[in-house]
């Protein structure tokens, strides 16, 4: 019954989706005589953990129980109290834990704390499932660099529009619907200029939810050709965007774009384009914690080929379009030989309406 309470507590985790960042999901289920009497999840970034929500929720009936959480309690003073504190207040008899912080202001200093206590502490359990559910959060607290998802919709035989540059839509409604719910997963959503010039992407997430957090929207443009009446800058009084440019756009465009409401960060240039891993290390200490590419072409190769890119998730759709100028999901050079090639690990799939989603895990990143 242990793992079986551990798993309560990872689908609790989810309820947070979209709104923690970058702070992790976590989840809690407190359980006594063999009972679930209280459970709480993180809800919002700032807002009380896991842990002490469950505890308000199961007030004096805590003492002598078992508490299962998905992310070690934290031991210190954040935007809270520590966790830890409130869990020895409540007489928690045994803590579960799926996997420890790698938080430097926590790894292992909460269970240590829970142990000393007099606390049984058992670690590891659901520890791989705890994991996958925080890679955003646990890649980003160790590297302090943003996440990156590259995502792309394709048809089997890998065009990701026609000839025309014609695209919507290859893939079906609950794919799309899927790609939507990552975005509200994310910090932020990245194109290139050439995509909102042939697209005009407004780039939120479209969701029937009660609560959706819009991710920011940064566009790779280096000599400022992003239009003015185009869907992203119309309304980016009302989503937080970005332009990602150079010294190459002229100072009136930067001012036009920002009296309409826009961002612009002009970055360093490499081989005449946006720096990309200048921009990285920007969002990254400006806590953007996940970042997911979505095109075009030039776009993710670039990411590609410096590295960047931790998680895949590529959807097929049963069509051929064919040609031999139709697109593909990855431009750029290419290699020329296929010891160069990018290796992709644990790979899975998943059915999605008529759709497929491949999902898998760049070999090396930086």
């Amino acid at each position: 019954m242990h793992k079986n309470w551990m798993k309560e507590a990872l689908n609790i985790a989810e309820k947070g989706w979209g709104n923690t960042n970058p702070n992790p999901l976590v989840g809690a289920v407190i359980v006594k005589n063999g009972q679930m009497i209280a459970k709480g999840y993180h809800e919002k970034f700032g807002g009380p953990h896991a842990e002490v929500k469950a505890l308000e929720s199961a007030g004096r009936e805590a003492k002598g129980s078992d508490m299962y959480v998905t992310l070690e309690p934290c031991s210190h003073y954040g935007k809270t109290p520590p966790c830890v504190d409130a869990i020895i207040a409540a007489g928690i008899k045994r803590v579960f834990i799926a996997v420890e912080d790698p938080n430097e202001k926590v790894a292992g200093r909460g269970a240590q704390k829970l142990r000393n206590a007099g606390i049984e502490v058992i670690s590891g359990m659901l520890e791989e499932e705890a994991k996958k559910q925080n890679e955003i959060f646990m890649h980003y607290i160790v590297h302090k660099k943003p996440y990156i998802i590259a995502k792309a919709a394709m048809s089997l035989d890998g065009k990701i529009a026609a000839t025309t540059g014609h695209s919507q839509w290859i893939t079906g409604e609950q794919a799309r619907e899927h790609a939507h719910w990552i975005r509200q997963r994310v910090s932020s959503i990245l194109v290139g200029v050439n995509t909102v010039l042939k697209d005009d992407p407004l780039l939120t997430v479209r969701l029937d939810l009660d609560n959706i957090r819009q991710p920011l929207r940064i566009i790779l443009d280096s000599r400022g050709r992003i239009p003015l009446n185009s869907s992203v800058v119309l309304t980016a009084d009302k989503v937080k965007t970005i332009v990602a440019t150079t010294n190459q756009m002229p100072e009136e465009k930067r001012v036009s774009l920002e009296i309409s409401g826009v961002e612009v960060l002009r970055m360093p240039e490499k081989n005449m384009k946006v720096d990309i891993n200048a921009l990285i290390d920007f969002l990254g200490q400006n806590e953007v914690d996940s970042l997911m590419v979505e095109g075009g072409g030039d776009v993710m190769a670039t990411f590609m080929q410096e590295f960047l890119i931790n998680k895949l998730l590529w959807y097929i759709a049963p069509k051929i379009i064919g040609g031999s100028n139709a697109p593909g999901p990855v431009g750029g050079k290419g290699i020329s030989h296929m010891k160069e090639a990018l290796s992709v690990m644990d790979m899975e799939s998943e059915k999605l309406g008529d759709d497929w989603l491949m999902t898998g895990y760049l070999k090396e990143v930086n």
